[in-house]
């Protein structure tokens, strides 16, 4: 192998005219048509639908201005398109991944409309209030479910195989071998593992980068994954990225940061060092309240909305089986302080007498997850409840009061929190929730040590956007429950 120093050969500096025009990932430029497609028709259909609804069929002029609202609501589309891409909605850092592409539709729809209202309050135009201020809440949430079903879409197809970047990973067998099991447990990653290159001795010569475009060749592969810094120096993963063919291929380099999410992340070069910035976990007052106001107004809507779905429960329940309607369980909240979790009673009456038994008969008495397979005590109807999830709609209740959160780590008995270490007690730094990261992730699939991972990923990274994503991914779980709904 050739000593580090080597030079580089020439093809790996100048990027030819077919791999420029590959800088984009194949699957995000198949993808774009249709998210812009899809914002257009959103767009069009938000604006002229709020004229509509406002101002009926008849043609309205604008106040001392020769164009009417028709001709305005055109305006107004072209410029709210612009917009999304002005603030990179559909840039490749953003497109198909999730919680950023919300956030800029979000931003890039209430700047435009802060700018609307600056230029007419500027200029004297009397715009009907009604019709702008419909028309910014109704056309953002339809384009945040338009860019949610298109990446519904997307993952769709990725789950099936097409619409990825193939990878290669490149780092010790070790890290190569975490990665890739990651990755396969998260397909709407879009990260398809074609192939793995292990280095062991952390030397990269010429040999090794005409080596691996070779491999990305052989496997059509576009994307190279550094898989951890264990085996490779920064000066080799320099040198990796300057084997690669510049605009054909892409590095991506695995930090090990656990648990830590892109906004607490920033990049920063400093005296040609690229500086990796990691904010703290904060939880300011202004966070907590907005998170308890969200609270308050989603469990109400949904207790109102939801009063003869409840009432009709409380009723089958009532006449299934002997005993009560509801089952209230100590749990674990906020700070370590018990409470009594509500549920609708989805087993025989009393139980709980016999979990012990039953835990000890599988062998599972001295595991943390206190989780009985095929639950003999579970009734006919709970069955059917807890398929779908309707029996813990009385955690709303909860919600409402304040003990629990409709987004949050799952409450769990104090003896599953006896076996916490000092890294999982800060799953008590925030209140329990109806939903969580794990139960949106695999549910009863997921062993102890993941589940504990998810829901510390939850209490570091909060944001209301993330809570509304899981309430969304939430919501289809409950309506398609698949196996790992017990």
């Amino acid at each position: 192998m050739d000593h580090p120093t080597a030079t580089l050969s020439p093809p790996s500096l100048v990027a030819s005219t077919a791999g420029a025009s590959r800088s984009t990932p194949d699957w995000q430029r198949r993808f774009a048509p249709r998210v812009i497609a899809t914002d257009a028709v959103i767009v069009a259909a938000a604006v002229f639908g709020v004229q509509l609804f406002w101002f009926g069929p008849q043609r309205l002029d604008v106040s001392w201005t020769p164009f009417d609202y028709t001709t305005l609501s055109v305006f107004l589309c072209a410029v709210w398109m612009a917009s999304l891409a002005f603030f990179g909605t559909r840039s490749p850092r953003v497109i198909g991944y999730g919680i950023a592409e919300y956030r800029a539709v979000i931003a890039a729809s209430t700047q435009l409309f802060g700018l609307v209202a600056i230029l007419a309050y500027l200029t004297g135009l009397d715009l009907s209030r009604g019709y702008f201020l419909l028309s910014l809440p109704v056309g953002t949430a339809m384009l945040l479910a338009g860019r949610m079903t298109c990446r519904a879409w997307l993952t769709s197809r990725r789950k099936k195989g097409s619409m990825n970047t193939r990878v290669v990973l490149v780092g010790s067998p070790d890290d190569n071998e975490r990665v890739a099991l990651d990755l396969a447990r998260q397909p709407s990653a879009g990260l398809q593992v074609a192939g793995v290159h292990d280095e062991r001795d952390g030397v990269w010569s010429n040999e090794d980068g005409e080596r691996l475009r070779r491999r990305l060749a052989a496997l059509d592969a576009d994307t190279v994954l550094v898989t951890g810094g264990s085996s490779l120096d920064a000066q080799q993963i320099r040198r990796i990225g300057w084997s690669l063919e510049s605009g054909a291929h892409h590095l991506i380099v695995a930090v090990n940061l656990t648990d830590v999410a892109g906004p607490r992340i920033h990049t920063r070069p400093v005296a040609g060092l690229p500086l990796v910035h990691v904010e703290t976990p904060r939880y300011s007052t202004k966070q907590l309240v907005i998170k308890r106001v969200f609270d308050i107004l989603g469990s109400a809507a949904l207790i109102v909305l939801l009063s003869p779905v409840l009432l009709t429960l409380a009723a089958l329940v009532r006449l299934s089986s002997p005993g009560p309607v509801f089952y209230r369980q100590e749990r674990v909240g906020q700070g370590g302080e018990p409470f009594g979790m509500m549920k609708f009673r989805s087993m025989v009456d009393g139980a709980d007498a016999r979990l012990g038994e039953l835990l000890a008969a599988q062998g599972r008495d001295g595991t943390p997850l206190f989780k009985v397979e095929n639950d003999p005590r579970v009734t006919p109807l709970g069955r059917l409840m807890r398929k779908y999830s309707l029996d813990e709609l009385p955690q709303l209740f909860n919600v409402l009061s304040g003990r629990m959160s409709l987004v949050g780590p799952r409450p769990q008995r104090e003896a599953e929190v006896a076996f916490y270490d000092d890294v999982a007690r800060r799953r008590l730094i925030v209140r329990p929730g109806m939903s969580g990261l794990w139960q949106v992730s695999g549910r009863s699939t997921l062993s102890w040590e993941d589940a504990i991972r998810l829901d510390l990923f939850y209490v570091e990274n909060w944001s209301l956007i993330g809570d509304i994503g899981i309430l969304a991914r939430t919501f289809k779980a409950v309506l398609a429950p698949g196996a790992t709904a017990h």
